[in-house]
């Protein structure tokens, strides 16, 4: 039987990570999702018809965090010692934002992406039946710490 190594061919593996030294790590991301200034409006005021918006989707993008080795697939799946989502409510957005914390041998960008994406989703999925024109985006890293490649900060865009 002869078996196929795909590293060297430049074929998709998971990166090994064992002789890396356990650090903090923290990673903060942001997006947002632009709607009518209406269903901004209903989502104040409590009016979306599947509940507290805000609520669930920060819930949903915890959840996101702690299941992005399930979704992203060379991702190494991370022990979490802190998943947080906030936002700002514009008068025609929501920017989310998401910090993600560990203590490991690699950092967690992707829990934090992954966490804003859910959380914008998770938005979108709560008021569609009223604004189907919504629009998620912008969805970057904004700061990441620790580990061998040491503190990111994004620069003004």
């Amino acid at each position: 039987m002869k078996f196929t190594h795909f590293n060297e061919s430049g074929r998709a593996h998971m990166v090994e990570v064992s002789e890396k030294n356990d650090t903090k790590r923290v990673a903060v991301a942001v997006g947002n999702i632009k709607m009518k200034k209406e269903t901004i409006n209903m989502i104040k005021d409590g009016l979306i018809k599947k509940g507290d918006v805000l609520s669930v989707a920060q819930i949903g993008g915890i959840m996101g965090a702690k299941k992005t080795s399930d979704l992203i697939p060379m991702c190494h799946n991370i022990f979490l010692t802190g998943a947080d989502i906030s936002f700002n409510i514009l008068e025609d957005s929501i920017e989310i934002q998401s910090e993600v914390k560990t203590v490991g041998k690699t950092g967690v960008e992707m829990e934090a992406l992954t966490a804003v994406s859910l959380a914008a989703l998770t938005i979108y999925d709560m008021c569609k039946a009223v604004d189907k024109d919504m629009v998620i985006g912008d969805i970057k890293l904004i700061r990441k710490s620790g580990g061998k490649s040491g503190e990111y900060i994004r620069k003004e865009d």
